[in-house]
Order: structure tokens, then sequence, then C-alpha cells
């Protein structure tokens, strides 16, 4: 495991020399448009693991992408090992469907502090939701961003993010009411503490969301990049492509199904992914937006 090598994967060249705000985000910017969130191994007969050194394989050596858990555990050794004071938190993330947020602790992000300042870094979500940049933890402030304008708000130590999405414009009006679509403007994405975690906290959930029927991950297969201006997504077999802010307040969103034997065409053109086992697409419905 080494840097050099982690840099080659996701192509980032600039400078190593400083800890501060500008270079953290430049090195985030290049993970999250280089490293997929997906969770195809659920869906190949692979078993997901929390070892670094087999993320770092994964992610790193056969390009692949992973989920939370992978994806912010390989930028939280990356960040420490440059020298930021960067630590894990856990969040329990929002289902819209339920009009709830999940009751166990699934999702793994990272917390770096420069100059006294805590910010949150999470290269592990995906799709619209997934931040652009660190977001500095402050109760409050909206923060715009690509993507939108994300918001932190704390109430009694309990940390709160949502994202205020722009309209969107659907081309293809097949898919003007689709499930995979969000509907409101304004969505809760996840809750957490500041209270530090480690991977081990995750040992449990990571095997849980692969294997339980009741899981987000076993009833779809994911994959989605972020691009210069949007994201892409593949999500069964329904392949998203979304330019943000092509107009006015106004996001572009470009559905298209798939033959079965475009899937993995697509996966290596859109995503530089190469599976080494058959994918089994699904996209149960009701169960996921972007």
């Amino acid at each position: 495991m080494n840097l050099e090598e982690y840099f080659a994967r996701t192509g980032y060249k600039g400078s190593l020399e400083k800890q501060d705000l500008e270079t953290l985000t430049d090195i985030f910017q290049h993970h999250i448009r280089a490293v997929p969130f997906e969770n195809l191994s659920i869906h190949c007969g692979e078993k997901i693991t929390l070892e670094l050194e087999h993320v770092y394989n994964k992610i790193v050596q056969r390009k692949r992408g992973g989920w939370c858990m992978e994806n912010n555990q390989l930028l939280g050794w990356v960040l420490n090992r440059l020298g930021y004071d960067a630590s894990f938190l856990g969040a329990y993330v929002f289902n819209p469907h339920q009009n709830a947020y999940a009751t166990t602790m699934t999702h793994l992000l990272v917390k770096v502090v420069i100059d006294g300042k805590a910010y949150i870094v999470d290269g592990g979500f995906g799709v619209s939701y997934q931040m652009w940049q660190p977001m500095e933890l402050v109760s409050g402030k909206d923060q715009p961003q690509a993507p939108g304008v994300f918001r932190f708000t704390e109430k009694n130590a309990i940390w709160y993010l949502e994202k205020m999405r722009r309209k969107q414009y659907i081309p293809n009006q097949n898919f003007s009411n689709s499930d995979l679509l969000e509907k409101k403007e304004c969505r809760k994405v996840y809750m957490f503490s500041l209270e530090p975690r480690t991977v081990e906290d995750f040992r449990f959930q990571c095997t849980y969301l692969q294997t339980s029927p009741d899981s987000l991950f076993t009833k779809k297969s994911i994959c989605t990049l972020q691009t210069a201006d949007g994201f892409q997504a593949l999500i069964g077999w329904t392949l998203t492509e979304t330019t943000y802010n092509y107009k006015e307040n106004m996001d572009l969103v470009e559905f298209v199904t798939l033959e079965d034997e475009e899937v993995e065409k697509t996966l290596r053109e859109k995503f530089n992914i190469t599976l080494d086992r058959k994918l089994v697409p699904i996209n149960v419905k009701g169960v996921y937006t972007i």
C-alpha cells in the first residue's frame, strides 16, 4: 500500500506539502470522480470485507469502487498518511419512503480538522447526495456546491445533513414519474454525532447490508460516479446521466434502459469497471432515489 499508487488511481498530481483545505478539496474531488460508489460485489457473488488491505486492493489495484465503509476508510487512511487530523464518524441514513432515519448506524464518514475548524469529508454516498467539497461543520449555514445547497443543523449534540436541489428537466417523459427520481426539493440525508468511531464499529453492518433481504443494497445493483458537471448512475438496467445547472436553477436528468448485454459494456465504458465475475443486475422499486 502506498500513496503514489493511490494518486495514480485517482489522477491527482497536485502538491502534497500542505495540509490545507484547498489541497484536501482537490484530493477529495479527484477521488469521487475516479472511484465509483458501488455495491456490485454483492451481485457478483463476492464478499465485501473491511480489512484495509482488501479495500486498497479492490479500489486501487483492481480499479473498482466501493460503498461508504470502503471509500471513506481509504480516504481516511490517505489523509492521515499525509498528516491531516482525520477521524471516523458514524451516521444514520434517512429513508424517504419510511420518512425516518435508520435505527442502525450504517454510514461511515470522515471528520477532518484544519486550523481548529472541523470539516466533514464524505466520499461514499453517491448520486446527487454526494458532496463535492468538504463541508464545514457549522450549524444552520447554507453551503452551496455544484450538486445543490447542503446544510448541517445541530440539535442536542446530534447533527443533521440535508440538501436542497434544483428543478429537474427529464427529456424522456417515460421516466418523469420514475421511483428513482427524488420528488422533494429539500431532502434529509443522514444524522450523526461527533463520537469517534472505528472500522470495527461497522463489522456487523457490513455483513447485514450485503446479506439481508431487507437491505437496500441487496435490492438494487448500484454504480454511480461523479463527473466534471454532474454524475452518472447505473441502477439495475437503468442508466442515468445528470448535468447540474445546465440551465438557470435546472438540472438535466437523462434516462435510458439497457439490455442485459449492454450492462457490463456500460460499466467498462462509463465507469471504468471491469468485473471478475458475472453481474446479476437487480432493481427492486421504491427503495432508492437520485
